[in-house]
């Protein structure tokens, strides 16, 4: 399976994207001859300008000679490839910077190093991997004094940084101190040494180490110790083997070999022992015999399927990220230990709901199983690298200095596809005036905790539909906290007094439509007639709903008690997608199946009204199958025919088709082909599809195809007379999240409109 991974489609793991345009003869003059010598010669009168035209500043190289790859051993610099691809599709997924991986056969230190040398100015920065000791200590410290670029091997110090947070978070669970604990380190290669001297760095002190290597104990009498091993020598003359050094020890950090620690050995150290077992595949001790020695063991290992994972990629892409962002020169101590700090706090704080998700479970707590932050958290990319950035400038290795924190951070978040410059304007807008929004699925685990998330974020104030000790129980389970969050149990007798007055008044307003007090007050009973008559009376300003319910019957009831805009006959909803190509609205996709050319005319009319409230000027493509009357049929000749009422009604809109969707997307093809359209010159943001089928495809569509580069948001609901807004089965917390802003701004807008009427 995995030679399958690596070889079928393209061979490799990564590629080289063009960053900017390139269709046309004037994007290639500027790409490259003659434009390409204006920053040449700008470089060349200022070296740091590489930063501002070039790609340095976000590129670094992993170098390798393959002495040391994995468990493998020398294997070679090619054989080593693979490895060093996977390391530059880790550096571009989690930290978003772009890696050229090079494989250097050359043993040799002082020519390795001069190879390095020559290539450093085309990087940022250079991550040197799987190269052995003790040649490694030199050649990362030769590279470093030599270059202006961070340098760092990662096999040193990303263990040890990782682990380092991980036995600082360890010893607070244990209650124990640093620089109290004995500590025994089994291993003497880079890894070990770069994890002993963060130790001492972080408290640890050297008289309370043992460091054991294939001899044994390393000793201050031994004869023939390289200047690494002698660092970490110790005087003690009562320990020999790995099972002496282990009796009464408070920490044990492996990154040896496989089975070389025994239960008895784990049984002999002190109270509430620490257990780094490191080596992989295989662990110095599985998890499942260190954990049925005894049971107050805090145990972390390399592997993901158990608790606490020392993962590499937990530091990594982000030292280097807040590295690149100030231009340091250097990735210097203080930048580490900045690094280790942020990542320990980082596991005490709540985790995000995905990280959950990602591993199945209700909620990670700080404490035995959980004293590091697992590598799908989302955070790391803020919080490592805003440290790092900081530890660089305070130390004086940054050359461009950071001044506006808080556009940082959010850099980071949009550089990773966390957020979206529209999403957090939503969010900042609904933040400004919060209002009191109705959840119908309180009970629902992901819409109870985009309550507590909207409530924490202070978008709105969340008004909770359910059994009240239901959902009391299920907030306990997810150790959320509902204060400030009002729970109404719609059925429950205290209610009788609410459900007749709303029945009173849906009954009086469909009286001619066969609608009886009995049963309105029947309807009372469901959570989408109840909700939406909240809003409807003023008792909520919006309504969220559809995780249970099937949308046939939340149209129903949203006609019936809600209503349609007037001037309209129908409604609908939009779909938001967020792409490196820019924003794209696409309708109808959820509600109006088998659309009319009067439903078409409704929903184009209304994505522009949307489409303005999301503050973009609408250029709208009808789209079909067919192009500008080829099909004289069928949806074809139902959209020509309502892009000719609606270029009539409304000649300034921006509005053309039938189309098909290539040309609608691509504005040279269809400006070449179809000149006439009024959509010539303009960028096409808004597609308006025959029906549900193709509208919904299309979203789903796009999406799925480029999931790491888009960002959906919706469906959003067009048309209806307050704000009712609609989620689907498979809505995460942030995708409620995300409509909670949207219906809260929604009802913003309503508010204004009615103090202006």
């Amino acid at each position: 399976m995995a030679l399958r991974y690596h070889a079928e489609g393209r061979p490799g793991k990564i590629e080289v994207v063009p960053t900017k345009p390139h269709s046309t003869q004037t994007d290639l003059s500027l790409a490259y001859s003659p434009g390409v010598a204006e920053p040449c010669l700008e470089i060349q009168r200022n070296p740091e300008d590489a930063y501002r035209y070039t790609a340095k500043g976000n590129l670094v190289a992993v170098i390798s000679n393959g002495t040391a790859v994995l468990g493998l051993g020398d294997i070679g610099a090619m054989a080593g490839k693979p490895v060093m691809e996977g390391k530059g599709l880790l550096f571009k997924i989690y930290g978003g910077i772009d890696v050229f991986d090079i494989e250097v056969n050359e043993k040799d230190p002082d020519r390795f190093i001069e190879a390095v040398k020559a290539i450093a100015p085309t990087f940022g920065g250079i991550n040197l991997e799987d190269i052995k000791a003790p040649e490694c200590f030199e050649i990362e410290r030769r590279l470093k004094a030599e270059l202006d670029i961070p340098v760092m091997h990662d096999d040193q110090h990303g263990t040890a940084i990782i682990s380092g947070a991980g036995l600082l978070n360890a010893l607070e669970v244990a209650g124990k101190r640093i620089e109290d604990v004995r500590i025994v380190v089994n291993g003497a290669g880079a890894a070990a040494i770069s994890c002993t001297k963060l130790y001492c760095a972080l408290g640890a002190r050297k008289e309370n180490i043992v460091m054991l290597d294939s001899k044994g104990v390393i000793t201050a009498d031994r004869e023939g110790l390289n200047e690494m091993k002698r660092l970490f020598a110790t005087d003690r003359t009562d320990v020999h083997t790995l099972a002496e050094a282990m009796r009464g020890a408070d920490v044990f950090l492996g990154l040896s070999k496989g089975n070389v620690v025994t239960p008895d050995m784990v049984r002999s150290m002190a109270p509430s022992p620490i257990v780094f077992a490191l080596a992989n595949p295989v662990p110095e001790i599985s998890y499942e015999d260190a954990m049925g020695s005894r049971t107050d063991v805090l145990m972390a290992t390399g592997r993901t399927d158990y608790p606490n994972q020392i993962n590499n990629v937990i530091g990594f892409p982000y030292i280097f990220r807040g590295a690149l962002d100030v231009a340091a020169t250097a990735i210097n101590e203080d930048m580490k230990l900045a690094a280790v700090r942020a990542i320990a706090a980082l596991a005490k704080q709540p985790v995000p709901d995905v990280v959950n998700e990602a591993y199945h479970v209700n909620n990670f707590t700080f404490g035995p199983d959980y004293f590091l932050p697992k590598p799908v958290d989302p955070r790391l990319i803020t919080e490592v690298s805003m440290a790092v950035a900081r530890a660089a400038m305070e130390s004086g290795v940054a050359r461009r200095p950071i001044t506006d924190w808080e556009a940082y951070r959010q850099h980071l978040r949009e550089l990773m596809g966390q957020e979206s410059r529209l999403t957090r304007q939503l969010r900042e807008t609904a933040r400004k005036n919060p209002q009191r929004v109705v959840f119908a699925e309180g009970i629902h685990p992901n819409m109870l905790k985009a309550a507590v998330e909207a409530r924490a974020e202070g978008l709105c104030h969340p008004i909770l539909l359910g059994n009240d000790e239901r959902i009391t129980k299920l907030a306990a389970e997810l150790e959320l906290s509902l204060e400030g969050i009002e729970i109404v149990n719609l059925r429950h007798d205290r209610e009788a007094e609410r459900r007749e007055r709303y029945a009173r008044i849906l009954a009086e307003k469909r009286q001619r439509e066969g609608y009886t007090f009995e049963e309105a007050n029947d309807k009372m009973f469901e959570r989408n007639y109840f909700g939406m008559m909240m809003v409807e009376t003023g008792d909520a300003d919006a309504f969220i709903t559809g995780l249970y319910t099937k949308y046939s019957n939340t149209i129903k009831v949203a006609k019936e008690v809600i209503g349609i805009r007037e001037g309209y006959s129908h409604f609908g909803t939009m779909h938001i997608l967020n792409s490196k190509r820019g924003t794209y609205f696409l309708a109808d996709t959820l509600i109006n199946r088998h659309p009319d050319t009067d439903a078409i005319v409704d929903i184009a009319r209304l994505s522009a009204h949307t489409v303005r409230f999301f503050n973009h000027e609408p250029a709208i493509a009808m789209i079909s199958y067919s192009n500008f009357g080829c099909d004289t049929v069928g949806s074809p000749a139902m959209v020509h025919e309502a892009v000719s009422r609606l270029q009539q009604q409304y000649p300034d809109l921006p509005i053309d088709g039938e189309m098909q969707v290539k040309f609608a997307i691509n504005d040279g093809l269809r400006d070449a082909k179809y000149p006439f359209s009024r959509l010539n010159g303009k960028f096409v943001n808004t597609l308006v599809f025959p029906n549900l089928s193709s509208a919904n495809a299309g979203y789903q569509l796009l999406q799925a195809m480029s999931q790491e580069d888009t960002e959906l948001i919706g469906p959003i609901q067009m048309g209806l007379n307050k704000p009712i807004h609609f989620t689907d089965n498979e809505s995460s917390v942030r995708d409620i999240v995300n409509i909670v802003a949207v219906a809260v701004i929604d009802a913003i807008v309503e508010k204004k409109k009615a103090k202006k009427n």
